[in-house]
């Protein structure tokens, strides 16, 4: 028997039970969190300053667009444009009103990026995207193919669509600049001056979010005001001096692409000059290159692909002139992203599932 027990059950114990006091005579605090059953889902499109456009009963009778903020267990984890929500408090929409996001709903894609290659760090572009549209110019500024092969690689790790349109056609022959994709099961729009192909890429936005991306200058935000009138997105032009674009999208947003063939979303975001693969996987690097990866099929288990990498079935179909052409461009493509990585202890034989 412990000597804190009475020796009866009837018997009152000789020792006094201190209460600490409350002087604030508030309820104590509890880890239990209300349910928020009557929470609604809601897709984020936008963020300003910590406020966040948020937009309820999409394609419904009473779709509206409330502004949220975050609840305090959510102030650590990233919430992006394309996220679904949870959103609880004023959800009316009327000016003034201010809701609060008490969770995140599983995303099915998320495209990243980091700083540069050696950067753990990822940044998060945009959640639950389909597809993304890399907009290139075939000259004013120049294209730059390895830029791309970088969006490609980003799109495929995340399980995204990739598609490609070249603007300002009428300035230069992107013939030779798209032959450095050959291979690659990608879809091609061009574009110039007073030709857009606006149908034929909305065809591809319809029941999709599709995320656009590409270098400053090239044309991707009079494209996005092509597409959505009224969007009334900035566009600037090339610097003469340095060839390179003016930043002119500053955040990334959802804007709704209508169409007599249905609705989509076109996620537009700011023109970036470098596009840092720190969190991709090396493995999944030869999704890039279709081509190239059948013939990886081939190569010795835990094969690198790099220049001093014994037996490899690519270098050797490249060597007798089986992959065409552009077989050199592309294997000197697909070798110098996975130079980038060549210090991970990670296989780079076959890309993973």
């Amino acid at each position: 028997m412990s000597w804190l027990e009475p020796d009866d059950e009837d018997e009152e114990p000789d020792y006094e039970v201190r209460v600490r006091p409350n002087p604030k005579a508030n309820r104590p605090r509890t880890k239990r969190r209300p349910a928020h059953a009557d929470a609604q889902i809601a897709r984020v499109t936008g963020v300003d300053r910590g406020r966040y456009a948020v937009l309820l009963d999409e394609d419904g009778p009473t779709e509206r667009e409330v502004t949220a903020t975050r609840a305090r267990e959510l102030r650590k984890q990233p919430i992006v444009t394309g996220d679904r929500v949870r959103v609880v408090g004023d959800t009316s929409g009327d000016q003034g009103t201010l809701a609060r996001m008490i969770g995140i709903e599983p995303r099915t894609t998320l495209l990243r990026r980091s700083a540069d290659d050696s950067d753990d760090v990822e940044r998060i572009v945009v959640a639950n995207a389909d597809q993304m549209l890399v907009v290139v110019a075939a000259a004013d500024p120049e294209p730059r193919a390895r830029l791309v092969d970088r969006y490609l690689i980003a799109a495929l790790d995340a399980g995204i669509r990739p598609m490609l349109v070249v603007t300002k056609t009428d300035l230069a022959d992107p013939s030779e600049f798209l032959t450095h994709f050959d291979g690659i099961d990608l879809q091609v729009f061009t574009s110039r001056r007073g030709e857009m192909p606006v149908e034929r890429i909305g065809a591809e936005l319809v029941g999709r979010s599709t995320v656009f991306v590409g270098h400053s200058g090239v044309g991707k935000s009079t494209l996005v005001n092509a597409l959505v009138p009224s969007a009334g997105r900035a566009t600037g032009h090339v610097n003469e001096v340095t060839g390179r674009g003016r930043h002119t999208s500053s955040s990334t947003v959802s804007l709704r692409y209508r169409s007599d063939a249905g609705t989509g979303w076109v996620i537009d975001t700011p023109g970036v000059r470098s596009f840092g693969l720190g969190h991709v996987d090396p493995a999944n690097i030869l999704r890039a290159f279709t081509d190239l990866a059948l013939v990886a099929e081939d190569c010795p288990r835990g094969c690198t692909h790099l220049p001093d990498a014994p037996d490899c079935a690519i270098m050797e179909a490249v060597a007798a002139g089986r992959l065409g052409p552009t077989g050199p461009g592309r294997l000197d493509s697909l070798q110098r992203l996975l130079s980038t990585f060549a210090s991970r202890d990670v296989g780079y034989g076959r890309p993973t599932q």
